[in-house]
């Protein structure tokens, strides 16, 4: 009855060892409710596990009979459910020149602001057009003014670095203690 599961049962990606995969010489076997059946071959507890129809799955060198498709399926819940709670850390960017205007200069803070807000990061990009990358120190003094405007929100994870014809830095949001 089980052979003609484990062709279905087992694929490349399952590292559970279930059935006639068990290797040990002597494993220890308990039911499904717990109880500790006793020290039994593989051949012996796969037909105990044959006599209530259902499977023998090898956590070494302990053996449980169980359903291993209700097991595969509350294993897959739990990873789902893993999955919703992490948070995605998205890197959103702020472009602008190092002749930006004060107003101009107070939307893209602002901009960086609401991005650290919702818990991403902000890569701030500097760009040069034609011979302005001779004045990469003001752009960096643009940067240090911007990571300074926005210490309370952010720390710099990547200090301003020169990238082709722009200037970069990375910020990301302080961690809250609570």
């Amino acid at each position: 009855m089980l052979d003609k599961f484990n062709n279905n049962r087992k694929s490349s990606k399952d590292s559970v060892i279930i059935n006639d995969r068990i290797r040990f010489p002597k494993i220890r076997v308990i039911d499904m409710e717990g109880e500790q059946l006793g020290i039994f071959t593989p051949k012996e507890a796969i037909i105990l596990a044959e006599k209530e129809g259902l499977d023998l799955k090898s956590t070494p060198p302990v053996c449980r009979i169980l359903d291993y498709g209700k097991y595969k399926f509350t294993q897959e819940k739990k990873a789902r459910e893993a999955k919703k709670k992490q948070h995605i850390v998205n890197v959103k960017e702020v472009k602008m020149r190092y002749k930006i205007d004060e107003h101009d200069y107070k939307v893209r803070v602002n901009q960086a602001i609401k991005f650290l807000h919702s818990g991403d990061k902000v890569k701030v990009t500097v760009n040069f057009r034609g011979r302005e990358i001779q004045h990469s120190n003001l752009a960096i003094d643009l940067l240090g003014r911007m990571a300074n405007d926005l210490t309370t929100l952010a720390e710099v994870q990547q200090k301003p670095l020169k990238d082709g014809r722009n200037i970069i830095m990375i910020l990301s949001p302080k961690k809250v203690i609570n």
